[in-house]
């Protein structure tokens, strides 16, 4: 106790769990603190929120953390910071995180205003972050340069969900209510209090993200609050004189003050400025490619793929989730109402379908497993790499004899649309199943969840 009667902040232990060993501290808020950490065994380093239970509980933010973690959950991408586990101790809950080495990109804006060539890099990376959130419903809500950090070559990752909102939010009326988000990047319709569309605000705080990285400065900054919201509410900004004409209808449309016309992540995608450089849609789904982009239109590759592996069914989903999280997509498992069935969709890093997979028992030993490819570029992109040669290998590695085709399906690749694959209750199966649908629900996997009420 301190002379006041007050306790002093509780000191994290040198090593906790056995595993993590606690360094310095990266930053700290009201209910958290944010520690460098090593994992002693393997080396790496990590980034550790410490989050204390009784001050979640006393501010009512159980609810809160809980939505974090499943929002956090959704969320893999190579532009968004990493929630590798959640821990828990009688009094704390622990985040381990992703550690992103370059620090915030607030500190490289503070030495002064980017390049648009620059500015343009991180708004890249910055939007396909956002569009990917946006297709899983999740909405960040609090965008500001302090909460984009930057790994050790140079990139751009989004971090603190803490205020985000996923669509189960919305009301009746399809808008989001709560007020929340940093006065200098709140977009005008909050101000508004009459609800607003968590996609349409997140665009605008990345206008006023553009804004800073480009200019060096806030577009509305004024040290009276009331002012400041009128300077929003009305859009009264300047642009400096360096900022190119391209970019500046660019940033116009970002800081449109009606939400109804204001330019949507498709929009930006096509924008000029955004463009520039001969960006295309192939430049923009391999900016993060690790893989040589040729066998995109592979004639020989079928649409459909069926073999038998050893089982049992969700040992296969298993090493489907495995195989995916590997490449850093992301992998959805269904449970079938119908024993002895299940399914996993395996979605990319712009929230569209790579593959389908369907597993189908046949003995207590063997199951059927049928892997269809989706459709679009993105799908084409990784159909050769993962699909083929890595998901097909790997589930095929497991087999305790050499496969055998129950039977080969004839057609080349689509182009065409493929189902959407989204939450909630969906039909699964092939055009050769049965007309009579099967129903299944999305299971939100919450193993190993820390009870926050508990002890």
């Amino acid at each position: 106790m301190t002379a006041s009667g007050v306790a002093p902040p509780e000191a994290p232990a040198k090593i906790i769990f056995g595993k993590y060993e606690i360094g310095r501290l990266l930053g700290y808020g009201a209910f958290a603190k944010v520690y460098y950490a090593r994992h002693i065994l393997q080396g790496h380093s990590v980034a550790i929120k410490i989050i204390s239970k009784a001050k979640v509980i006393r501010g009512g933010l159980v609810v809160h953390t809980k939505r974090e973690i499943v929002v956090m959950r959704r969320l893999h991408h190579p532009n968004i910071v990493r929630l590798l586990e959640v821990l828990a101790s009688r009094s704390n809950i622990y985040f381990v995180m992703e550690y992103a080495k370059g620090g915030e990109l607030f500190s490289r804006v503070a030495r002064g205003h980017l390049s648009e060539d620059q500015s343009r890099k991180f708004f890249h990376q910055l939007i396909f972050a956002i569009a990917f959130c946006h297709a899983r419903g999740v909405f960040h809500r609090d965008l500001k340069p302090e909460n984009l950090l930057l790994d050790d070559s140079g990139n751009l990752k989004v971090s603190d969900f803490g205020l985000s909102a996923v669509a189960e939010q919305i009301r009746s009326d399809g808008l989001f209510h709560t007020l929340c988000g940093t006065p200098a990047y709140v977009a005008p319709e909050i101000l508004s209090r009459k609800g607003y569309e968590g996609a349409k605000v997140d665009i605008w705080s990345c206008g006023v993200i553009l804004f800073v990285l480009s200019a060096g400065y806030l577009p509305f900054n004024d040290p009276n609050l009331m002012a400041l919201y009128r300077k929003i509410y009305l859009g009264e900004y300047r642009c400096p004189k360096w900022i190119s004409p391209e970019l500046r209808r660019l940033l116009s449309r970002l800081l449109d003050t009606n939400p109804e016309t204001r330019i949507t992540v498709e929009g930006i995608l096509n924008d000029p400025w955004f463009r520039r450089g001969d960006l295309n849609a192939f430049d923009i789904i391999s900016l993060y490619s690790r893989f040589d982009l040729s066998g995109f239109f592979n004639s020989t590759v079928k649409a459909r793929k069926r073999f038998v592996s050893a089982g049992p069914v969700d040992a296969v989903l298993v090493r489907v989730e495995t195989v995916g999280r590997e490449e850093g997509l992301v992998v959805r498992r269904r449970l079938r109402s119908l024993k002895g069935r299940g399914a996993a969709a395996v979605e990319g890093w712009m929230g569209n379908l790579i593959v389908w997979v369907d597993v189908y028992r046949l003995s207590p030993e063997l199951v059927m497993v049928e892997v269809e490819r989706g459709g679009g570029l993105e799908a084409a992109r990784w159909s050769f790499e993962f699909w083929r040669e890595k998901l097909t290998l790997g589930l095929r590695s497991s087999v305790s004899e050499p496969p055998t085709p129950v039977c080969a399906t004839s057609g080349e690749l689509s182009s065409g649309p493929s189902t959407p694959v989204t939450g909630g209750a969906k039909r699964i199966g092939s055009a050769s199943e049965p007309a009579s649908p099967v129903y299944v629900e999305e299971k939100v996997m919450l193993e190993g969840e820390p009870a926050i009420n508990g002890k």
